[in-house]
């Protein structure tokens, strides 16, 4: 039985993959086959895999964006695929046998993005994958990748300001992707189609700045040898992207404010006021209200920009994104640089998501591309961390405002008030610290043991692995694996209460995994004769079409 996709997947043809393609896993066929036709009746291109057949090699022509294991959650050729799928950017979804606590932490550390206990409420599964989906193709529109609940909002946010025309204000630290939230505005909002001008204004001096804003005539200035158009003529019907907008100087605030207010603007040196329409989006690195309450921006230009706003936060707020950024720009650097990947140690990547990020994603992408390059052919350990992430443990080195009073003082009592309040809050975070680490500590193993690496030959449920305690982020466990194209060889784990009916047909779906579906080769692997074998694979058909009938029926 190979894949097969369902009528919902036929009749949606091209817009059916534009919301994604969701892949289910018979291995448990009643929950599946009801979850399959309550997503097809919500129009999700659905795709329903027997676990009999070659799955990896289906998926790769499905090319799911979710895949639903039905069952058997810890089987080591499942623990494996869900790893490998990690790369792909592939959520995976889970059906758990029993309500357990330990085991959903268990399996969410093993890479399942959601697990569900049977019997499943199939509606609310549907509703569950329809929001993924939906933030999965905001991710892939906006490049912000994350599951934290930060990222979340910022994607939710996004998609409800761009379809209005009102200016947006995005702060947020130096490397965080404030332009990419600005590029995903224009590209969601009805001037997708039209010009996108980017201006970092804090890099232009302040006798360039208006010309480049709001262009000149010919002969306006000593050099000015010909009529030149501004960013706002540039960006005329589309979106217009202020970089650093605290950074100009007061007298542009002024010929902004008005632009923003009249909708036109007038080139320097000129008489005529031309009208323009643009959408501003603006982006500072530092609260803008902060700029207000210094003096050095106008309170009714703040307004005018900060009609929605748009908080980005520093990745040391984000920790848990970090394991998904690091394999997205593994997979870019091994490419580009035709670069081997062995995987990342444990202990390496305790440190990256440990350490306080002050250049944020952009320092994260850059340090991933040295090691990917350095470390070619071996494993990426912790000596191939640079020192000063290594040394730096737990340390807060973040900025603390002490008003411009203070700031501008070169009173030595000024700067013994700094010093003081510097001192209390790195105290502060440093007992913060201390606290977290005692409650890691006296924190026990979940269930004594933990899946945490399926390898070649290994047995299905290895030994409690290394545990890292990460300071704001809780337990790391386990590295990053290379990924891993071939699956590896097949463990049958077996439970408590299996018959052995259900051992003789999970060895029959082994082998015939095994063979890539071949059942001359399955029947020889396992010892019978191909007629044997073709007699319960007839059994097991009628079994599940038996399933689906009353599946039908009771819908």
């Amino acid at each position: 039985m190979r894949a097969r996709p369902t009528n919902a997947g036929r009749r949606g043809g091209v817009e059916g993959h534009a919301t994604g393609v969701v892949a289910i896993l018979m291995t448990d066929v009643e929950p599946a086959v009801r979850l399959n036709a309550a997503l097809e009746a919500q129009g999700v291109h659905t795709v329903t895999i027997s676990p009999m057949d070659d799955v990896r090699g289906d998926l790769r022509r499905v090319r799911p964006t979710v895949l639903v294991l039905t069952g058997a959650l810890l089987d080591a050729a499942n623990v494996a695929l869900v790893r490998h799928l990690l790369w792909d950017n592939v959520a995976v979804i889970g059906f758990t046998d029993v309500v357990d606590p330990l085991m959903q932490e268990r399996l969410r550390e093993v890479g399942y993005a959601e697990t569900w206990p049977k019997p499943v409420v199939v509606d609310d599964v549907v509703d569950s994958i329809r929001r993924r989906l939906e933030r999965l193709r905001l991710a892939a529109e906006t490049g912000l990748v994350g599951e934290s609940a930060a990222i979340r909002e910022v994607l939710v946010k996004v998609e409800q300001i761009a379809p209005v025309t009102s200016t947006v204000l995005i702060e947020g630290e130096s490397g965080t992707g404030k332009e990419l939230v600005a590029r995903a505005v224009h590209r969601l909002s009805p001037r997708r189609g039209k010009p996108f001008i980017a201006v970092n204004v804090g890099a232009l001096p302040e006798t360039l700045l208006e010309s480049e804003l709001f262009g000149h005539e010919k002969g306006a200035f000593t050099g000015a040898a010909e009529r030149r158009l501004g960013r706002f003529e540039l960006a005329d019907t589309g979106t217009l992207f202020l970089d650093e907008v605290g950074e100009i100087p007061p007298a542009t605030q002024v010929k902004l404010l008005r632009v923003l207010e009249e909708r036109d603007v007038t080139r320097v040196g000129g008489s005529q006021t031309i009208p323009v329409d643009v959408r501003v989006v603006a982006a500072t690195n530092r609260p803008l209200r902060e700029h207000v309450d210094e003096g050095a921006f106008r309170a009714d230009l703040f307004y005018r920009l900060n009609v929605l706003n748009v908080y980005l936060p520093p990745l040391r707020e984000r920790r848990e994104d970090i394991p998904l950024l690091v394999r997205q720009f593994v997979t870019e650097f091994s490419a580009l640089h035709d670069r081997e990947f062995n995987g990342i140690s444990a202990d390496a990547l305790a440190l990256l998501v440990e350490y306080q990020w002050p250049g944020n994603v952009r320092e994260l992408r850059n340090l991933v591309e040295s090691m990917v390059v350095l470390a070619h052919g071996r494993e990426i350990g912790a000596d191939d961390i640079p020192r000063a992430i290594r040394e730096s443990g737990g340390r807060r080195l973040l900025p603390v405002p002490v008003g411009p009073l203070v700031q501008g003082s070169e009173r030595a009592q000024g700067r013994e008030l700094e010093f003081i309040v510097r001192s209390l809050v790195e105290l502060k975070l440093q007992v913060e610290e201390l606290r977290r680490r005692i409650d890691i500590e006296q924190r026990p193993a979940p269930g004594g043991a933990w899946v945490a690496e399926v390898r070649p030959g290994g047995p299905p449920m290895p030994g409690l692995t290394e545990v890292l305690p990460v300071s704001g982020y809780g337990l790391v466990r386990g590295g990053i694996e290379p990924r891993d194209d071939a699956p590896p060889p097949t463990v049958i784990t077996l439970g408590p209460g299996m018959t052995m009916a259900d051992i003789e047909r999970m060895a029959i779906q082994a082998a015939l995994r095994d063979t890539g579906g071949n059942r001359r080769k399955a029947a020889d692997l396992l010892g019978i004769g191909e007629r044997t074998l073709y007699r319960k694979l007839k059994e097991y058909e009628g079994e599940e079409a038996a399933d689906a009938t009353t599946d039908v029926e009771e819908a």
